[in-house]
């Protein structure tokens, strides 16, 4: 047997439930799920923002409309990513308090 595995031995063997009070597990946030939100809602708005303004009597004389429409989405979408990053480190930390 090499030194980096251990012995198993039958009487190491330990519930989880034993050991772990449910009461004081951490809830802390899933990241990942916060920022796909954010850069969902991040699409979503920017291309119903800049399709409106492209859209508006306003926006007629643009002379390329498909530039401000991408420039305008893809700084939304940072925009919101970069926010719920931000709320999940809040979330974060709000998990914390009381420790």
């Amino acid at each position: 047997m090499s030194e980096t595995q251990a012995p198993s031995d039958s009487t190491d063997d330990v519930e989880v439930r034993d050991v772990i009070d449910p009461a004081t597990v951490r809830r802390a946030p899933r990241y990942k799920a916060f920022f796909w939100t954010g850069a969902l809602v991040g699409i979503v708005l920017g291309l119903a923002l800049s399709l409106y303004l492209v859209n508006s009597p306003s926006g007629a004389a643009m002379m390329k409309p498909g530039v401000y429409i991408t420039v305008l989405t893809a700084f939304v979408t940072m925009v919101t990513t970069l926010l719920a990053g931000l709320f999940a480190v809040l979330a974060d930390r709000r998990s914390l308090r009381g420790r």
